[in-house]
């Protein structure tokens, strides 16, 4: 491959950015790199950052099949705090029945899977909005978890269960495994079968692929389930690692991190045009600049800037006719 066509691939930007804040990390963070081996598994910087942003990973996973149809899914956060409501109220006290996990699990992700499904059927069956639609869970789905906990927060204390956001495999943290085994799964679909190109289809233009015979509203109706489904499976790392339900915090605004990274990966927010492999290093970009804003002593509010600013340089290098000024004036 020549320099010119590297320069084009569409991982190139959010790759150099990603380069870009750890030689920032490397400069200015002491033994940022540095890793250690203790009781077991890998410690440092880094895996940190892997760790924490494992959540974020999947939510740009689902959020990036739906954004690849023209829709959006703002209830990502709501389906987060549901989630892992539901798994910690099963659960219960730390003398719970070896069963109890995988019924929580269970139930965890069948509340996450109707969600999914009350989404789609708005928007593949009823024609609203996506983001109306969506915006109904978003207010509904963490009022019910705030129902369910009656505004507390709930404690787990079942060891086993926290194994699933904060254990390790192979030194590794085991939410990553998961992460990658989602990604490898849906890469595979993406490529292996005509799924891909039918999703594309929906996106670049819902009534040529109608037309076309494409079952348009049961695909509108899977994306939304897969998403539904990695933002279930999100909440459940979130409460595994922090041994809680929250269903005030957990995954709030996490929706909006979770588009942020998929527009940061080369997908198009026109529909159509996605990257898997781009949303995985836009919840990467994102894990990272957050951990270098704090490790820095910067006010965490500036974070929230920062991801406005970069929204805003998102959207200008996806408008058509930004780069048509920029074109005309010889920039």
């Amino acid at each position: 491959m020549s320099m010119q066509h590297l320069l084009k691939h569409p991982l190139i930007k959010p790759a150099a950015a990603l380069l870009a804040l750890l030689l920032i990390d490397l400069i200015f963070i002491p033994g940022f790199f540095r890793l250690e081996w203790k009781e077991g598994h890998l410690y440092g910087s880094v895996i940190d950052i892997i760790n924490r942003a494992a959540p974020l990973m999947l939510a740009a996973l689902g959020m990036t099949l739906v954004i690849a149809t023209r829709g959006i899914d703002i209830s990502v956060g709501a389906v987060v705090a549901l989630s892992g409501t539901v798994a910690a109220m099963l659960i219960g006290g730390d003398m719970a029945p070896a069963n109890t996990l995988t019924y929580a699990l269970s139930a965890a992700m069948g509340a996450a899977l109707l969600c999914g499904v009350w989404n789609g059927l708005l928007v593949s069956s009823l024609g609203l909005q996506p983001i109306v639609a969506t915006l109904i869970l978003m207010v509904a789905g963490r009022g019910l978890a705030q129902l369910l906990t009656d505004g507390q927060i709930i404690t787990v204390y079942y060891q086993p269960y926290f194994f699933l956001g904060g254990g390790y495999l192979a030194g590794l943290p085991f939410s990553l495994f998961v992460v990658a085994a989602v990604a490898g799964a849906l890469a595979f679909l993406m490529k292996k079968t005509a799924l891909g190109l039918f999703i594309q289809a929906v996106g670049i233009n819902p009534v040529a692929a109608r037309l076309a015979g494409l079952k348009t509203a049961t695909l509108t109706l899977f994306v939304y389930v897969f998403c539904s489904a990695c933002a279930g499976v999100a909440g459940l790392m979130i409460s595994s690692n922090i041994k809680s339900a929250d269903a005030n915090n957990a995954g709030l605004l996490l929706e909006l991190d979770a588009i942020l990274a998929v527009t940061l990966g080369g997908t198009s927010l026109a529909g159509g045009k996605f990257s898997l492999a781009g949303s995985i290093l836009g919840a990467l970009i994102i894990q990272t600049l957050t951990y270098t804003i704090y490790s820095l002593g910067v006010p965490p509010e500036v974070n929230m800037v920062v991801k406005s600013i970069v929204v805003f340089l998102v959207c200008l290098s996806q408008s058509a006719e930004f780069k048509q000024m920029i074109t005309r004036r010889g920039v």
